[in-house]
């Protein structure tokens, strides 16, 4: 599962500062700890704590927004199918209903030649496939 930069060296320097021995989490006591540490401490700040479920939802949420296909996505999340990936987080992906209306209609625009925006007609023209408004 891909990580981001900024969590792979925050976890590099705990792992260097002998706080991995066991992985860098340290097992599943040290693990459940650091949850427990971690629901704690957003107690405290006046939030309500996320499960670590939640983490893995906005994880994928948040890998959507970035760009990243549903096939390699169903990877990540370890999905025996991605059919699972479409029904979780289908809803998420581009394309919603308004989305793909709006998209059709302006294909259609470019396609009958009522398309104004040259741009969009070169894009259209390059990579008809994976044009977009």
């Amino acid at each position: 599962m891909p990580i981001p930069a900024v969590l792979r060296d925050h976890l590099i320097e705990l792992k260097l500062a002998g706080s991995g021995k066991a992985g860098v989490f340290g097992g599943a006591n040290r693990a459940r700890k650091m949850i427990e540490h971690g629901t704690d401490a957003q107690r405290k700040a006046g939030l309500n704590p996320l499960r670590v479920h939640d983490c893995r939802h906005t994880y994928a949420s948040l890998m959507i927004a970035a760009g990243v296909n549903a096939k390699a996505l169903s990877e990540f999340m370890g999905h025996a199918a991605i059919s699972i990936t479409y029904d979780l987080y289908g809803h998420l992906m581009p394309g919603s209903h308004d989305e793909a209306a709006s998209m059709l209609d302006a294909f259609l625009a470019r396609a009958a030649g009522t398309d104004t925006d040259p741009q969009a007609a070169a894009q259209t023209a390059a990579h008809p496939a994976q044009s977009r408004t």
